[in-house]
């Protein structure tokens, strides 16, 4: 009797078990529902671009192309291209502040590692300050300027791409009713 009564309880137990796992299983394979987007991104009207410059690994080679700021320069004319948001001269006229930065860091710590150059965009809140979401984009290296012009244009390009989606949202299509 005895016997009979401890393989039912294992029967539950591993009935319960099995169920547990099932249940944990289903739970991990749903992809997450998107975070919001902060609606002052899509709220926003004006927009000031703040030019976080270049660091120092890459100082070099934009001087001696002779455009230290083009990473600024550049996407300023592709943000006011697409006009999405007034360009302001003064950050306490804007409602964000896009912060744009060309990086190259160092990708590894041996000898023959190479940088991974990046232009990366920090939005801002002009009115707290704070955060509110970043893009980067890699920007591939060249030898020749042609070369590295198309590869800069590529990284705006793949920037602007991101912050358009970031901004304008695509709208959920309502039901057709019938």
């Amino acid at each position: 009797m005895l016997s009979i009564a401890r393989t039912q309880n294992t029967s539950v137990f591993f009935l319960a078990l099995a169920v547990l796992v099932a249940v944990h299983a289903n739970a991990q394979t749903a992809p997450a529902p998107p975070a919001p987007v902060p609606p002052q991104i899509m709220a926003a009207k004006k927009a000031f671009i703040s030019n976080a410059g270049i660091d120092a690994q890459s100082l070099a080679t934009f001087k001696k192309a002779g455009e230290p700021d083009q990473p600024y320069n550049e996407f300023y004319a592709a943000a006011k291209s697409w006009g999405r948001y007034d360009l302001v001269s003064s950050p306490a006229d804007a409602d964000l502040i896009f912060q744009i930065r060309y990086t190259a860091p160092l990708f590894g710590c041996q000898p023959g590692d190479s940088y991974a150059p990046q232009l990366a965009v920090t939005i801002l809140d002009a009115k707290t300050h704070f955060v509110l979401w970043s893009l980067s984009a890699p920007v591939k290296g060249a030898f020749k300027k042609d070369t590295w012009n198309k590869n800069f244009a590529e990284g705006i390009a793949s920037i602007m791409d991101d912050l358009k989606k970031l901004a304008n949202p695509p709208v959920a299509s309502e039901p057709t009713q019938e």
